[in-house]
């Protein structure tokens, strides 16, 4: 038994869709949440900045005790997994692999698409596993910019006319190569899957990055005897790098609870 705390960071409060997933599958556990909100979106930046970072990021969580880091973050898991796993003594999950191997398992005709932000499509990470794991798929690929930030100012919603007409632009074209399959490969995208899943059609099987990875992350502390083992509910704390004002009213959209905890400010440059 082993009751130390889960880490879990993302650009913003996408991540808070995978939080939600460790949530319901492994609801014994504590979490402690990153949002690093000062400096979203992630997406379109340099892998050197990215890794500086995730670094922090990792730095920050690290300053609790914790057992497992869950990198709630397409564009990290994509750019800087690696690295940080070699310079880090406890497991440390990412999104791609699980969810690749997810989509492989969902695919009927071998062709996967995959909607990510730019750093994400850039680094080829999805590209690569999907083909490591089976080297017949085809693959489709397709940086989505402008969903990150509408979702963190709240436009994701069906019926909501600047979103369902950015992701119109965006997805049409991708449904009309045959795809069968659809990776939404950053953790915000979930709170879009209505509004994707309207336009794809029901044709298009969707697989979310983020609830993979809480299922890959339950096999590891099983087999490392790392659950808590205590009945009762987890804890959920969380911390921001930028107001915490708003933090709440957000965050309970991307939970899809009701929330009672204030976020705590963090002050990311310390680390």
């Amino acid at each position: 038994m082993d009751t130390r705390a889960i880490g879990v960071f993302d650009s913003g409060l996408g991540g808070l869709t995978a939080a939600r997933s460790l949530r319901q599958i492994l609801p014994r556990e504590n979490l402690i949440y990153f949002g690093d909100t000062a400096r979203v979106p992630y997406g379109g930046r340099s892998r050197e900045t990215l890794l500086k970072y995730a670094r922090q990021d990792v730095r920050f969580l690290r300053s609790f005790d914790l057992k497992a880091i869950v990198i709630a973050c397409g564009t990290v898991s994509t750019t800087s997994l690696d690295t940080l796993q070699a310079e880090n003594d406890l497991p440390i999950v990412g999104v791609v692999e699980p969810t690749c191997r997810r989509a492989l398992a969902v695919t009927r005709e071998k062709r996967v698409g995959l909607i990510a932000t730019q750093a994400s499509v850039r680094s080829g990470a999805y590209e690569a596993a999907l083909h490591r794991l089976d080297p017949e798929v085809e693959v489709r690929c397709l940086a989505c910019p402008l969903f990150v930030p509408l979702v963190e100012n709240g436009r994701f919603r069906p019926g909501d006319t600047v979103i369902e007409t950015v992701a119109r632009e965006y997805l049409e074209p991708l449904r009309d190569t045959g795809i069968d399959t659809l990776i939404l490969g950053c953790t915000h995208y979930p709170l879009l899957e209505e509004v994707i899943a309207g336009i794809m059609g029901p044709e298009v099987a969707l697989v979310s990055a983020g609830e993979e990875s809480a299922f890959e992350l339950k096999r590891l502390l099983t087999a490392g005897d790392l659950r808590t083992g205590e009945d009762r509910e987890g804890e959920l704390t969380f911390y921001v790098s930028d107001r915490t004002e708003d933090f709440e009213r957000v965050a309970s959209v991307f939970l899809q609870e009701d929330l009672r905890h204030a976020a705590q400010w963090v002050d990311i440059d310390r680390y």
